[in-house]
């Protein structure tokens, strides 16, 4: 833009100087007396002293907007001496080493940029046989203009980079608003405030998983909870009975001197009491040794032929004074497991079912192997080192374990046989387990990575299903 106002200026200013040369040379030209007058040339100091004149009058039209662009001219003579100045003033900003000759030679008709009193121009000089002359046009106002642009750039910047930081941080603080919520849940989390929950409808969709998972979290740390508080109000009873009997039964047998026979009667009753509680401590430290499950050295082949068979010869005689028989059926394959471990395990389902049996009935214990492509019962898998994809592979062994049951009982209530110390009949005369007996059977299941389910058929009909994996 400032070269073409440059540009525009000078060509004006040569059509005015042109036009200014020709008007002297038609007012002093003489009339033709000879032909030798005809060729007389102008006089250079005629021409001088007009050319001012009429650059003066011209200056306001070098350019369509010179005065909205400042463009400035000084119009020397050949010598370089000052002749005039548009506007007035601008000669006297000149420097006193300022020379439009040396201008003209290092600059002649092309563009350059000069400063004049702290000033930066856009400058350019042109001239003829008569004259010189400096069109200049200053652009330290666009330095200045961009210097303000950029300061007002930077301000914009800043203020735009302020306010995205604020919107972020609201953005972030609303965003995280609801994870507060769960946060105070925590922070709260108290054995008498375990039944509150995060409300997951409140909580924005990509939090809604988290509250369901706190949620879920929070139910079965309550569940659990409340097991351990029922075990631990069962133990204590149970533990307090026996103890408070033998305190009872050693006070009565202080007070006064008895016969030796019923100090030894005593004895055998106190025996019976401490064999209670030690068949009970055991029964303790088996659950708590299978919680942790089994070592890699106590994994062998059990056949459970072999096992059930034995089991059966045991509890024989005291099936037949109740008039119950067994029946096995199906093929009973050899599973991975500790045998000493699986022979509790099906002891205890066996007894279970003699004791809670209805006299002359008939308890059945059947076994099925189902494939990997068995799609009706679904098993845990091994964790071993090696993947679970081998595991997946292999077969598994179903054992069942079926009687009938003297008294009705509804499926809610068989879910709880296998909570600790929790016994469904405590008025039967045929048993007197601690009711640890299912949930001794459930925790060697899990230890050997296999299931224990029960079934009620028609609420007489008792089934105990145990999946075991296959040895290979």
């Amino acid at each position: 833009m400032d070269s073409e106002i440059i540009t525009h200026a000078a060509f004006n200013l040569r059509k005015r100087v042109t036009e200014a040369d020709n008007q002297i040379a038609s007012q002093t030209l003489p009339k033709p007396q000879s032909p030798s007058n005809t060729q007389q040339p102008l006089s250079s100091k005629a021409s001088s002293n007009l050319l001012p004149t009429i650059a003066t009058e011209n200056d306001d039209h070098l350019h369509s907007s010179a005065l909205d662009y400042d463009l400035k001219t000084i119009i020397a003579d050949k010598e370089g001496r000052l002749l005039s100045s548009t506007p007035k003033n601008f000669a006297n900003e000149l420097s006193a080493d300022f020379n439009l000759l040396s201008l003209q030679q290092n600059h002649d008709d092309r563009q350059f940029v000069i400063n004049i009193k702290d000033r930066r121009y856009r400058a350019m000089v042109i001239g003829d046989d008569d004259m010189l002359a400096l069109i200049a046009l200053p652009i330290d106002v666009h330095h200045q203009y961009l210097l303000q642009f950029n300061r007002q750039l930077s301000l914009i910047l800043f203020a735009i980079t302020l306010l995205l930081i604020s919107i972020a941080a609201l953005s972030v603080y609303w965003g995280f608003a609801p994870l507060s919520t769960i946060v105070q849940r925590m922070k709260g989390i108290h054995p008498e405030r375990l039944s509150e929950r995060v409300i997951v409808s409140d909580m924005p969709l990509e939090l809604r998983p988290l509250a369901e998972s706190y949620n879920s979290m929070m139910a079965k740390l309550e569940s659990n909870f409340e097991s351990l508080s029922r075990f631990s109000d069962n133990i204590a009873h149970e533990l307090r009975t026996p103890i408070a009997t033998l305190i009872t039964q050693t006070q009565v047998m202080l007070n006064k001197p008895r016969e030796e026979e019923e100090y030894v009667e005593q004895l055998h009753q106190q025996h019976d009491t401490l064999e209670q509680l030690s068949a009970m401590i055991n029964n303790m430290l088996l659950l708590a040794k299978t919680q942790k499950g089994l070592s890699d050295s106590q994994v062998t082949t059990v056949d459970t032929e072999v096992l059930i068979n034995k089991l059966l010869d045991y509890f024989e005689m005291i099936a037949e004074d109740r008039k119950i028989t067994f029946v096995k059926l199906g093929d009973f394959k050899a599973v991975l497991g500790d045998e000493g471990l699986l022979q509790r395990l099906f002891a205890n389902l066996l007894s279970n079912a003699i004791y809670y049996a209805a006299s002359n009935s008939v308890i059945t214990i059947s076994a099925t192997v189902n494939t990997p492509n068995t799609s009706v019962n679904t098993y845990k898998m091994l964790e071993d080192d090696q993947s679970n994809t081998q595991t997946a592979k292999q077969s598994w062994l179903e054992i069942t374990f079926t009687n009938l049951l003297e008294k009705p009982l509804n499926q809610s209530e068989a879910d709880r046989l296998f909570e600790r110390f929790y016994r469904h009949d405590k008025t039967s005369q045929h048993h007197s387990g601690s009711g640890l007996g299912l949930s001794i059977v459930q925790a060697i299941a899990n230890a050997h990575k296999g299931t224990v389910n029960i079934t009620i058929k028609d609420e007489y009909c008792f089934e105990v299903t145990v999946g075991l994996l296959i040895a290979k």
